[in-house]
């Protein structure tokens, strides 16, 4: 590499604002796949009331309700984070 001062120094490479809300994602994500059954993805994402039926709904199916939080879990992480952004937090789409 030279010394010559008027040789450009190469910029840094530009870095991408985060997006709000995208930090959700991976905790709603896990949550729903390991403990989809309490509503716990649910309840970070705000949804309280979603939350209590799922709760309850897998309370009363011994469990079988919970497969509904692992679909969930699973959407989520596959989503980019402007969509999951943009479907859960801007569009506040409960279910699936």
């Amino acid at each position: 590499m030279s010394n010559d001062p008027s040789s450009p120094e190469p910029s840094p490479a530009p870095t991408q604002a985060p997006i709000p809300g995208a930090d959700k994602k991976l905790l709603a994500g896990l949550l729903g796949i390991l403990l989809g059954w309490t509503g716990a993805h649910k309840f970070v994402l705000g949804y309280q009331k979603e939350g209590i039926i799922q709760l309850i709904g897998s309370v009363v199916t011994c469990g079988i309700g919970g497969i509904v939080g692992i679909i969930e879990g699973i959407i989520y992480l596959t989503k980019s984070d402007q969509e999951f952004v943009d479907t859960y937090i801007k569009g506040r789409k409960p279910w699936f």
